[in-house]
């Protein structure tokens, strides 16, 4: 029987913890009170919401399943899912910086790291006081992260000289620190990838231009550099040569983050449709009474339910994995391939169905359109989602 099927006879069980439901209330609090109002402003200025980020730290949300004991809320990963849908909801940008700092920066330390890491680097971020960031994109390598040329040459006094670029590092305009992945063995390829935690303030690394994107503006992007930087041996994160295995353990966890951020911009893009089909009146009639735009309702309310209960799987198969050892990366894929396009379908129609309105800026439908297509690229595209899934299903390279 598949693992996704409950055994014969049992029940299935939908229901959230109270614990669950209050990070959810408190991350929906803050989306609507501080982050909602201040969305358009941030979209249109580029402006980093660092108040806003602020008191996401000082509710736990920026370390949501971090442990008390590092500065953390102490949740699992259900509970990540369901903030982190309310908090795209309100704007995708505040969202993905939710999520790096959660999935990406947080999670691998959490994992791979040890105790004084865990005090120095991890609470920092969780409590809101400093910004993390992950480094593995190059400006040549992208979906093929082992053709990586960043590279940390081992020096006499056991420590390692870093040289080379580093590209789309979002966050990377204002990160104290961040998880650096190079390559410490040329010759060995993916095993010859080392993960390293690098301080921005220390001399040797340089912030390139913030980039310009189309969407999730707020979430500041640039290349990174470093010259002759210089990394200490406690500074290396796992062993030298895990590196690759770090990356890919990571995004599986990160993977989980954006399907929930591509089921909160559906979300709100889905909420406002149906205001919108219900308040405008087309030949004496609402709009909504039409069918086919009662077919592009139902359609998305499909993909939208579909996304959350498979993204909700793939939350619960993570926090089994923590207990119990495992994989959850076909479940991770298939969730953010699911929602990620599920939200950039939703969104096109949304915006369809608003018509000129919708390709206005005095609403935020076209906002929701932009930010839905970063969902197929980053932390891995749909392409890249459809290999590991299939080559995970099969068993062929």
């Amino acid at each position: 029987m598949p693992d996704c099927l409950p055994a014969r006879g049992a029940d299935v069980d939908f229901g959230f913890s109270d614990e669950q439901l209050m990070i959810q209330d408190v991350a929906r609090r803050i989306a609507q009170e501080k982050i909602a109002p201040s969305a358009e402003h941030h979209d249109r200025t580029g402006e980093f919401p660092l108040e806003n980020i602020r008191t996401l730290g000082e509710n736990g949300l920026m370390g949501i399943e971090v442990p008390a004991e590092y500065g953390g809320a102490g949740m699992d990963p259900i509970a990540y899912v369901l903030a982190m849908v309310e908090i795209a909801a309100a704007d995708a940008a505040h969202s993905t910086i939710v999520s790096v700092n959660n999935s990406l920066f947080c999670n691998g330390i959490l994992t791979f790291g040890n105790e004084e890491q865990k005090q120095l680097y991890v609470r920092a971020i969780a409590e809101g006081r400093e910004i993390g960031a992950f480094a593995l994109t190059e400006p040549q390598s992208g979906s093929d992260a082992t053709a990586m040329r960043c590279k940390a040459t081992l020096q006499d006094d056991g420590t390692y000289l870093v040289n080379g670029k580093k590209s789309w590092i979002t966050s990377g305009p204002v990160a104290k620190y961040i998880v650096l992945f190079a390559m410490t063995d040329m010759d060995k390829g993916a095993r010859g990838i080392t993960a390293f935690m690098v301080d921005t303030e220390r001399e040797g690394f340089h912030r390139g231009k913030t980039e310009p994107k189309m969407g999730i503006r707020a979430s500041a992007t640039c290349e990174i550099e470093f010259t002759d930087y210089v990394i200490k041996p406690e500074e290396v994160l796992g062993a030298e040569g895990e590196g690759f295995k770090i990356a890919m353990s990571v995004l599986d966890a990160g993977r989980i983050g954006i399907a929930s951020q591509a089921i909160g911009i559906a979300r709100a893009a889905y909420e406002a449709t149906l205001e919108y089909v219900r308040d405008r009146k087309a030949f004496g009639q609402p709009i909504g009474a039409f069918q086919m735009t009662q077919a592009k309702i139902a359609d998305m309310k499909c993909k939208l339910d579909a996304s959350l209960l498979l993204t909700l799987r793939a939350a619960w198969k993570k926090g089994e994995t923590e207990k119990h050892g495992g994989r959850f990366s076909t479940e991770a894929a298939v969730a953010k391939l699911t929602a990620s396009e599920a939200a950039m379908w939703i969104t096109h129609q949304a915006l369809q169905i608003h018509g000129g309105m919708g390709y206005s800026k005095e609403l935020p439908i076209e906002r929701y359109f932009r930010d839905a297509k970063i969902t197929e690229i980053y932390e891995g595209t749909s392409e890249i989602q459809r290999l590991v899934i299939a080559r995970n299903e099969t068993g062929l390279r």
